[in-house]
């Protein structure tokens, strides 16, 4: 049994953050590839955008065109740290969607017993007898990019109206500094209303600090970031769900990042 005894110290309480901190993202080679080039994509969980620790697995990995048809990449290669994804555009112009497709993690449960808390992500651990269940949640991660050839266009950036996204308002692949970036978060084709957006600059190459900015969605789960920084950024939200009848736990933590540049004037 691997539990964590959450009052034995600062070590374990920072040992179960780190564990359930890493964030799924997925990022192109090239947000503006030439029509019918051929490009990868990087797909990992990470603490620090867009340096690689663990890679995505267990995803069903797809890419939709400039005409809204939905398909399998050419090519995913499983690596330690990364799953690198290669796909060929078509010669036609127009946006394509990349998305890892929605990938059941680990299950994270805490309880108190005694007056401590303890957590574990071995779904084998045995709660105590007598011990009060504070979270029990499994994970579910989603992420997605977009790239364009040309001019930008928007059939790839339907709505799933499945799980969690992030609708674009704006195209991400026409962000500019000085203009705004607005969508809308959905959870299975309905607006979240209140919901909290962390999005990241990606500082993968320097050792300086990422900005950060927190949004939090209207009544019609609309949030808009006022791009101030050219730079690659990344898009995160959180949204607890009860899980499906016969899911390994009672409830998922939906995660849904998205990859997106910002251009300077």
């Amino acid at each position: 049994m691997k539990t964590l005894p959450l009052l034995t110290g600062l070590l374990a309480a920072s040992i179960a953050f780190a564990v359930s901190a890493h964030t799924p993202y997925l990022a192109p080679s090239d947000f503006a590839p030439q029509p019918g080039a051929t490009i990868a994509l990087d797909a990992a969980f990470t603490e620090t955008f867009l340096v690689p620790e663990v890679a995505f697995d267990g995803g069903e990995f797809a890419v939709i065109g400039p005409d809204g048809k939905r398909g399998a990449p050419d090519k995913v290669q499983l690596f330690k740290l990364r799953t690198v994804v290669e796909h060929t555009l078509a010669k036609t112009p127009g946006t394509w969607r990349f998305s890892t497709g929605p990938r059941l993690g680990a299950r994270f449960r805490t309880w108190e017993v005694d007056g401590k808390r303890e957590s574990s992500r071995d779904a084998e651990a045995k709660v105590p007898a007598g011990a009060k269940i504070v979270s029990d949640f499994q994970s579910l991660t989603l992420a997605e990019t977009y790239v364009t050839a040309g001019a930008p266009d928007r059939a790839a950036l339907a709505p799933r109206g499945k799980g969690l996204e992030l609708v674009a308002i704006d195209h991400p692949n026409d962000l500019f500094v000085g203009e705004r970036f607005a969508f809308v978060v959905q959870y299975d084709g309905k607006p979240l209303a209140n919901q909290p957006v962390e999005i990241t600059e990606a500082v993968w190459t320097s050792d300086r600090k990422p900005q950060v900015v927190k949004l939090t969605t209207d009544a019609q789960g609309k949030a808009a970031m006022e791009l101030r920084q050219a730079g690659t950024w990344v898009a995160l939200t959180r949204h607890r769900t009860p899980a499906p009848a016969g899911s390994g736990a009672p409830e998922y933590s939906n995660s849904y990042t998205l990859t997106f540049r910002v251009l300077a004037q």
